[in-house]
């Protein structure tokens, strides 16, 4: 046990980075942004596996020995258990009034008799009993009920321990197959669930992604309200996304609400709305007149205000290859210094301010590019007659031109998009259900007392004596209101006088 202790401590220390330092399965984009600001201590956590926390050798070997020191603790508990289950109560102790808990009486009853009636008293209990005779009938006969109560409480530390166990194998399950991912998707436009349509996408171990369900969707509307009073002024009260959902190709759409707390599932795999955000809808022109872009681009959110960040890039632009980059503001304001914020996260006064660029994107070297960031070493900005960057303050429906004929840009509007987590964790009722059982058993291990009770009834004089007794096996108990409890039913009543009156309601039978 206090192996299992300490593994279990060593286990909730190495899942601290876990939290602290962001992990390839949660967030890779994340990770690719520390590694740029810490471009000397990546690779040291690289080597710690400090990006990859849970599935790292140490985490595992500590996981591993956590288990082997729970069954190693169960085992040998379960044969202690099971042995005790097949005993029967104890005998007596030689002096009962030793005991914290202690009363005596005599009744005109037999031993035998009296045996009997404490017996039956205490199996009423629901406690396991046994009698003992300790010596023939007749003067110094002697009868010892032995009961006892509360084996649930050790059944309650054995569920314990099972339900970890169980915990352990579930989440081991759990990080074994499935798979996490997610996506951005403007409103009006759809998603298929194939591997091409993923932002990042995380198999585990075991997956095949040929697996993936073939389910599809359109998100067809999305609806956020804000608060836009008071001191929580800004803050989202509800947003919800409207899908049309096909779960096969040859299948029926039907429609589906999708909110934060209602996702998505489709044949073990669950889509739960996460974000949102703004996309800029713009239609680029090049040198020659012709539409190089149109349609919206997705800008990443930056503040509660909804100041959005984000790049477009041009390629099919001619004669020179085309890029913006800049902030969309939802309610654009200016500063007492002049500086554009947003004054609210609706989009209540939109504006959209860029830097132009033109030279070479780098796309065509065939190594991979993020899609919010701008690779600027084969590229140059266009610059204000002083050389100053060129910012392009646009709003609805406003058209910037470049220098030189280069070609302009126009911003139409905007639309919506929303961020969604897809995964599919199988196994995930495992740990649920170990997590039920272990509660069940600490309610059973916290609130049952195990108890041994006993009545010893003896001929003394022509009379019968009985003794009861009690014991608790923990701390914290009453055995006195029980062996109370006990005498109350078995002493014989009080005679009464024979000058006393019967009560009224005596009379009245």
């Amino acid at each position: 046990m206090r192996t299992a202790l300490v593994l279990l401590f060593l286990l909730a220390v190495a899942a601290v980075p876990g939290s602290i330092i962001p992990q390839e399965q949660v967030d890779p984009s994340a990770v690719a942004a520390f590694r740029n600001r810490h471009p000397d201590l990546a690779p040291v956590f690289d080597r710690l596996g400090m990006f990859s926390v849970y599935s790292s050798i140490w985490f595992s070997a500590i996981y591993l020995l956590l288990m082997l020191s729970l069954v190693g603790c169960f085992i040998p508990r379960l044969r202690v258990y099971a042995r005790a289950l097949a005993a029967r109560p104890p005998r007596a102790p030689r002096n009962l009034a030793r005991l914290p808990a202690y009363d005596t009486w005599q009744t005109p009853e037999p031993v035998d008799t009296a045996a009997e009636r404490a017996a039956q008293l205490l199996r009423a209990q629901r406690r396991r009993v046994e009698v003992y005779r300790a010596s023939a009938d007749g003067e110094g006969a002697e009868v010892v009920v032995s009961a006892e109560k509360g084996y649930v409480r050790e059944a309650g530390n054995l569920l314990f321990h099972f339900a970890l166990l169980v915990v352990l194998v579930g989440v081991a399950v759990t990080s074994l197959f499935g798979f996490r991912g997610g996506a951005s998707v403007v409103v009006g436009e759809g998603f298929s669930n194939t591997l091409i349509q993923y932002d990042d996408f995380t198999p585990r171990a075991r997956f095949d992604p040929s697996s993936l369900a073939p389910f599809s969707f359109t998100v067809e509307d999305f609806d956020v309200s804000w608060q836009r009073t008071g001191p929580g002024a800004g803050t989202p009260v509800a947003f919800n996304a409207a899908l049309s959902v096909r779960e096969r190709p040859d299948s029926p759409p039907y429609d589906y609400d999708l909110r934060v707390n209602s996702p998505l599932d489709v044949d073990g795999t669950s889509v739960f709305l996460v974000g949102h955000g703004y996309a800029p809808d713009v239609t680029v022109r090049d040198g020659h007149g012709d539409v190089a872009y149109s349609g919206p681009v997705i800008f990443l959110p930056q503040d509660s205000s909804f100041v959005s960040f984000g790049v477009i890039k041009v390629p099919d632009a001619a004669p020179t290859q085309l890029a913006f980059e800049g902030y969309f503001f939802p309610t654009a304001a200016l500063s007492p210094q002049g500086q554009p914020y947003s004054a609210f996260p609706d989009a209540d006064n939109p504006v959209l301010s860029l830097i132009a660029y033109r030279g070479d994107l780098g796309l065509d070297s065939g190594a991979p590019q993020s899609v919010y960031v701008l690779d600027k070493d084969r590229l140059q900005r266009f610059t204000t007659p002083g050389g100053n960057p060129r910012a392009l303050l646009l709003e609805e429906g406003d058209t910037a031109k470049l220098a030189g004929g280069a070609g302009s840009i126009t911003f139409n509007g905007y639309s919506r998009w929303v961020k969604l987590q897809i995964s599919e964790s199988p196994g995930t009722v495992i740990p649920l259900a170990g997590v039920v059982l272990a509660i069940v058993g600490l309610l059973g291990s916290l609130f049952v007392r195990p108890r041994r009770t006993w009545v010893r009834c003896r001929s003394t004089g022509g009379r019968t004596v009985v003794e009861a007794a009690a014991l608790d096996r923990v701390s914290g108990g009453d055995p006195a209101a029980h062996v109370a409890e006990v005498a109350s039913a078995l002493r014989p009543a009080a005679p009464r006088p024979a000058h006393q009156l019967p009560d009224i309601q005596e009379v009245r039978r």
